[in-house]
């Protein structure tokens, strides 16, 4: 007997509570949207309809695989973000509502010419250059098949002709100075790895998400050689761990920087550490 839509979404929910899936029903909506190849307004006019025997096998294998928390973005090959729609796989982070803060801060002042290191799918760079028409940018990232999808995600928004990728472990490969140096590096320490959410330990890139150790390497990093690639009044804007503020701060203040302030997210946790190029030399 062919099932309706509403009936196997019902059942879905089921499965997916059943295995501890935060936002179950709104997950297998999505994942039935996208097996019957139509959008979520869409999927309400069809949930009292047959569900074709091609769109079943289908919602069936992609429920299993959230089911063993694979990530909805990682199973559709797509995420919203800020205002676009952005390619993901498996080689890159989920994108998340908490980096658009990073975005939003970034837009409070003008650009022209900006870094964006471990750009990943290029989310955080392509979202700022789409909203500034004047600006350029370079973005980097270590892995090459990160770049890959950036590089698709920049033909996709028409932003190819704005945006230089380039292969660099942070500054390495890095050359001229910018206005905006931005990125969301891997913070996560090694001890909060064992208590991440199975969707993001056993199915994102861990190295994108922790650089080991107390996972402050990035910042490190990043803070020892900001001084030759700012612009005299440039701006440098970096997503942290809402436990890292103290920590984050205290490497760019010791570095030498004077002015560095800590921003919060939606949720009101610390989520940026944004630093003017004011520098004392230290």
């Amino acid at each position: 007997m062919i099932e309706t839509a509403r009936l196997a979404l019902q059942r879905a929910t089921a499965l997916l509570n059943m295995a501890g899936i935060d936002g179950a029903e709104r997950d297998a909506r999505i994942l039935l949207a996208f097996a019957l190849g139509v959008d979520r307004v869409q999927l309400g006019l069809r949930l009292d309809e047959p569900l074709p025997n091609s769109a079943a096998r289908q919602f069936d294998q992609i429920i299993a695989m959230r089911g063993h928390h694979k990530p909805v973005s990682h199973i559709t090959g797509k995420r919203d973000f800020w205002a676009h729609e952005f390619l993901v796989t498996d080689d890159v982070l989920d994108p998340r509502p908490d980096t658009e803060t990073l975005v939003a801060l970034a837009l409070e002042q003008p650009f022209e010419r900006l870094l964006d290191m471990g750009t990943g799918s290029g989310i955080i760079a392509l979202s700022l250059l789409a909203e500034r028409p004047s600006a350029r940018g370079v973005a980097s990232d270590i892995c090459d098949k990160a770049l890959d999808v950036a590089r698709r995600n920049a033909v996709r928004l028409r932003l190819s002709d704005r945006v230089q990728f380039i292969t660099s472990n942070w500054f390495e490969q890095v050359q001229g100075r910018f206005d905006l140096i931005i990125s969301n590096p891997p913070y996560i320490s090694e001890a909060e790895m064992a208590d991440l959410a199975p969707d993001v330990a056993n199915w994102e890139p861990h190295l994108a998400l922790t650089p080991g150790g107390d996972g402050l390497e990035a910042y490190r990093r990043i803070a020892q050689d900001l001084p030759d690639y700012l612009t005299r009044d440039g701006r440098a804007i970096f997503e942290i761990g809402f436990r890292q503020a103290g920590a984050v701060k205290k490497i760019f203040t010791n570095a030498g920087f004077e002015k560095v302030q800590i921003y919060q997210d939606l949720s009101g946790h610390d989520r940026i550490v944004a630093i003017n190029a004011s520098f004392t030399g230290k």
